[in-house]
């Protein structure tokens, strides 16, 4: 039974943005941490279940209530989606939302695979829009180590 559903994304320029930082890893779960408080705000719930994306859900958990308006019981674990059916759940949600948006830029740019850096049919694409556009589009990562690859590619041809 589910009480309500929010949604954040974050858009590839913010995460580029985290990304440059330095401490990739770190800087990026910080950024999913800070969007996991805005729906957790936005719900307004007693009890959260996540899935812990820091190495340490301890120190995840401290960030997170660091950000929270309010103070719910919170449960963060490694693997949480094989423990607890809501967050199995959430990542259904976050599939199918990610799903939608990827249908909505297909239907404005063409097939370009599955959107992840390492698909050959993605990369394909990218470099096409290089060879085209002379720059990257708007809706892709540019903190991509696949762009290293691509400018090399792009340049012998």
């Amino acid at each position: 039974m589910c009480k309500g559903v929010e949604v954040s994304r974050i858009p590839p320029r913010m995460i580029d943005r985290y990304v440059s930082r330095g401490k990739k890893y770190r800087r990026l779960n910080y950024l999913e941490t800070i969007h996991m408080a805005k729906v957790i705000d936005a719900l307004g719930v007693d009890e959260v279940f996540i899935d812990a994306p820091d190495v340490n859900p301890v120190r995840f958990t401290a960030e997170l209530v660091d950000l929270l308006s309010c103070r719910p019981r919170i449960v963060a674990e490694h693997k949480a989606d094989v423990n607890y059916a809501v967050v199995s759940a959430a990542s259904i949600v976050a599939k199918v939302e990610r799903d939608r948006d990827v249908a909505e830029l297909r239907a404005l740019h063409g097939d370009f695979g599955s959107g992840y850096p390492s698909d050959p049919d993605t990369i394909a694409f990218l470099e096409s829009w290089m060879k085209s556009n002379s720059s990257q589009p708007e809706f892709a990562r540019k903190s991509w180590k696949t762009w290293d690859r691509i400018a090399v590619l792009t340049t012998l041809d």
